[in-house]
């Protein structure tokens, strides 16, 4: 057990799918560089089955890597090298935010439950689901927890720098940590907007960060 986490462990991403699929785990820690299929496609297929929360491992240098990491299904990563605490805070961070429960944590936490519903779009913050008529759009948690904070003021310009800070707990020291956010929005857009090309619903404020378009 580490810092009360049960874990288990593979060396190769062939492998880390099977272990996935019998453990089940709480959440994914992935090095982009392993033998057989790497990181990356191992992102790929558990998002093809699974929201859990998975956290990428990649080098220094490689911001692409991170980017493409994000794009695929990824909610976060760390660069290396990095101390064990960082992990686990990073960890602790990742797992309150996509959890579906409504601890304190939640950025919804305590608050009665409530559907928002925009056209044919409809957002139950207690379930913490979105359905687009009556189909459910599927989210990660940490998705979902971008829609809630973009949701909880809409029309308020809501800076990248503080979704970052409020969704991944780290304040961006480069200009690459801020592309963590558009990548993320790029991903909701995606699963939210009838065209995510020419957005209706969030929108891009140059310069400033992204709105909720009010209804």
């Amino acid at each position: 057990a580490m810092h009360g986490h049960e874990v288990v462990m593979s060396q190769h991403g062939a492998e880390a799918l099977e272990l996935f699929r019998g453990f089940e785990p709480d959440l994914v820690v992935l090095d982009v560089m392993m033998p057989e299929l790497d990181g990356f496609a191992v992102v790929e297929r558990i998002r093809a089955q699974s929201e859990v929360p998975i956290i990428l491992l990649t080098a220094l240098g490689d911001v692409a890597d991170r980017i493409t990491g994000l794009q695929l299904g990824a909610d976060d990563y760390m660069v290396k090298p990095f101390s064990p605490k960082e992990l686990e805070a990073r960890i602790r961070c990742v797992m309150r935010r996509a959890g579906t429960s409504q601890g304190p944590g939640s950025i919804a936490g305590g608050r009665a439950s409530h559907v928002v519903v925009v056209g044919d779009l409809s957002v139950d913050f207690n379930r913490r689901q979105a359905f687009r008529a009556d189909e459910r759009i599927r989210l990660t948690g940490m998705e979902f927890s971008l829609l809630e904070l973009l949701f909880r003021e809409p029309g308020r310009v809501v800076p990248r720098a503080e979704i970052l800070e409020q969704l991944w707990g780290y304040p961006p020291r480069r200009a690459a940590d801020l592309r963590v956010v558009d990548v993320y929005v790029a991903r909701l857009r995606g699963k939210l907007e009838p065209d995510p090309r020419n957005p209706e619903l969030i929108l891009t404020m140059r310069g400033a960060g992204y709105r909720f378009r009010p209804e």
